[in-house]
């Protein structure tokens, strides 16, 4: 289950990470549980989906580790590669080193397949098996004490730390006394972890699920050194790389870190106090050397699909009929289920909370939007605001960033609108800060006037989006006011990794001002938003939940 390194699809002109706590959908209790129940299937999927073309081949090996490769004496080097993936570091090692015989295990059988249909797969010189290495022992498939190296590259961050120390005894029992474990993975404070983070799709410390189910883990040294000590090994070296990576399609600068190292196996059973200090000295001493710069040619796991790390898409197919009633509406609309909040990349094709507080809102207070320019701002593929707002409004732009979710929105809409309101909506995708985009909705606002009420609802997830959003909407709404009205950007979500103060901050950068602001259960709005709770029940359903309301005008 090889899980190399991987970018993301969106960001700004310089990405990088930070250690804030995560707020907002993490994948805890029987979500967490799920992931690992489900591990091997995920990672099944990830190997049907992407064969042998996902990972490049590992060449560096041999610029990073050549020396341990090499048999002295007429010694025939034993390999073991754990979580071989489709052979993308023993088949670049094979060839380089063809006197070497490799045990190469995977928890994927589809995985393990991929390795034994490769073009140069022989099977006297390749042993390839199938082994969950938490749970079943490496040494049914291969002799005890027989490996002379074990490599670990990008395989040990897919395993649940509680039973990282069961792998890593695993290994030790297969490894001769001497013998190397040669480790790559992912480090504390990369990217992804920081893009993982935001998005809510956290387990447990360090710990994330990726969009396509399957798992990460982010390693400090101090974490690896003690789990390797604790089993017997002794530490030989350990560096954290940083890597700015630069991508220049989407002009972005992302700052990756990834861990390396290397491990002997001692010829005692276990390391005596001294010895274990040795070992945390010269991990000190590494570490600092670690802060001088790399070369810029060195070598990194960077796969060059940026869609997967942050998510996978769904087939439309998977799609379930919620029902959703507002006062004077009843909608059957298509969405994928919240089962699929940490495996789809798309939150989109989802409904969350926000939208339906929202829509009951809107449906209960037809002022709002009541003969108005509406535009509503990432509405995903439901539409019940957008739809609601077409029932009262002058018309309605429902716009979405993402083509899969706006052909769930269209088939959502026909399947629940009378004709003579299908005429008051358009539907057209928006993504934020793309000027043609941006052009093309205004010109829709009565040749340019912009909108008299814009509405988002759940789009401040992403600490990176908060800028573009309100750059967008500045664009578009309405500057044009009378003493009866004025032009509303009515903003409805549940507090994730976006504080308050990001959110108000970058709106006043773009000229907004905040007239009135409500919090479920703890703050009370100052009239405007406490109005449209008057008379009515909708809040009763999300007493529980700490939803938000910010109302601004120019």
């Amino acid at each position: 289950m090889a899980t190399g390194e991987q970018q993301p699809q969106l960001g700004t002109t310089r990405v990088s990470s930070s250690s804030t706590s995560p707020r907002g959908r993490a994948a805890t209790g029987s979500g967490a549980e799920k992931y690992e129940r489900d591990a091997r299937r995920y990672w099944d999927i990830f190997y049907k989906r992407h064969e042998d073309k996902f990972f490049k081949d590992r060449h560096y090996l041999d610029k990073e580790w050549g020396k341990y490769f090499e048999g002295h004496d007429g010694e025939k080097m034993v390999v073991l590669e754990v979580g071989c993936g489709a052979g993308n570091t023993i088949f670049p090692l094979l060839s380089t080193y063809p006197d070497i015989f490799v045990h190469a295990c995977d928890f994927s059988p589809r995985a393990v397949d991929l390795v034994k249909k490769h073009k140069d797969f022989r099977s006297d010189r390749i042993n390839a098996f199938v082994c969950d290495i938490t749970s079943e022992q490496l040494t049914e498939n291969m002799e005890p004490s027989s490996a002379n190296i074990v490599t670990m590259i990008f395989v040990l961050s897919a395993v649940a730390p509680d039973k990282m120390p069961l792998v890593v005894q695993n290994v030790k029992n297969v490894l001769k006394h001497g013998g190397r474990v040669l480790f790559r993975d992912y480090a504390n404070g990369d990217l992804a972890q920081e893009r993982l983070m935001s998005k809510g799709q956290q387990i447990s410390e360090n710990f994330y699920v990726r969009g396509d189910g399957t798992r990460a883990y982010y390693f400090s040294n101090e974490y690896l050194v003690d789990l390797f000590s604790k089993c017997g090994f002794t530490l030989e070296e350990i560096c954290v790389h940083n890597k700015q990576v630069e991508n220049r399609s989407l002009d972005l600068v992302m700052n990756r870190n990834w861990i390396q190292a290397t491990f002997t196996l001692n010829s005692a059973d276990r390391q005596g106090p001294n010895d274990l200090h040795v070992c945390e000295g010269k991990e000190d001493k590494l570490v600092a050397d670690s802060s001088k710069k790399k070369s810029s040619s060195e070598e990194i796991d960077l796969s060059e699909d940026f869609c997967n790390m942050f998510g996978t898409s769904h087939n439309l197919d998977e799609v379930q009929i919620m029902g959703i009633k507002a006062k004077g509406h009843d909608f059957k609309i298509k969405v994928l289920t919240k089962e699929y909040q940490h495996t789809c990349k798309l939150t989109g094709l989802m409904l969350w909370e926000s939208a339906q507080l929202m829509c009951g809102l809107l449906a209960e207070n037809p002022s709002i939007v009541a003969g108005k320019r509406v535009l509503e701002l990432g509405g995903g593929s439901a539409g019940i605001c957008s739809m609601v707002a077409a029932s009262f409004a002058k018309f309605v732009v429902a716009t979405d960033g993402d083509a899969e979710s706006l052909d769930l929105l269209r088939q959502n809409i026909s399947s629940n609108l009378e004709p003579n309101l299908l005429d008051r909506i358009m539907i057209r995708k928006l993504f934020w800060g793309n000027n043609d985009d941006v052009r093309a909705v205004r010109e829709l606002s009565d040749n340019g006037a912009g909108f008299d009420c814009i509405i988002g609802t759940d789009v401040t997830y992403n600490p990176d989006a908060i800028l573009p959003l309100f750059k967008t909407a500045r664009e578009l709404i309405s500057d044009k006011a009378n003493e009866d009205s004025r032009a509303a950007f009515i903003l409805s979500y549940i507090q994730r990794r976006v504080d308050e103060n990001s959110i108000l901050s970058n709106a006043m950068a773009q000229g907004f001002r905040l007239v009135d602001k409500w919090i479920n259960g703890v703050h009370e709005s100052n009239g405007i938003i406490s109005s449209w709770f008057s008379g009515n029940d909708v809040c009763s359903a999300y007493q529980n939940t700490t939803l938000s309301i910010l109302y601004f005008e120019l």
